[in-house]
């Protein structure tokens, strides 16, 4: 049986998108593939976000290959999931689409980044137990 395909959707793509990406990689992984992506992308992954990924969940964002990527760099997706940032997705065909609603992290200190990361982990586990 072929996984499925979910897109993590955010504006720059550089945090709220990419933590679900790492996370679902890892947590995930063994029931669907993730991507992320953005409509108005960063120059990279924010800092705080790989650092706290990588101090908590042994996960090197970076040594594993994310960047900042484009709608445009997907493969077809079943499940485009929105990180909760207003982002008025070009069309993107799914079967389902998902909006998180989750306050971006960025510039905020490092409890109030892990409050938003541990949500995701939570909606990530959640996802795969769905897709089970």
């Amino acid at each position: 049986m072929t996984k499925a395909k979910v897109a993590f959707i955010c504006t720059h793509n550089s945090c709220r998108s990419q933590i679900a990406e790492a996370l679902g990689k890892k947590l995930a992984g063994d029931v669907f593939e993730s991507y992320s992506a953005g409509t108005d992308l960063k120059d990279q992954v924010n800092p705080d976000a790989v650092r706290l990924i990588k101090e908590h969940y042994g996960i090197d964002m970076l040594a594993n290959g994310q960047k900042p990527k484009t709608l445009a760099d997907l493969p077809a997706v079943d499940y485009v999931i929105t990180m909760g940032c207003g982002v008025r997705c070009p069309y993107l065909p799914a079967k389902k689409r998902v909006d998180w609603g989750l306050e971006d992290p960025t510039g905020q200190d490092d409890e109030t980044f892990m409050q938003v990361i541990k949500e995701i982990e939570d909606k990530v586990l959640k996802l795969k137990q769905e897709l089970s």
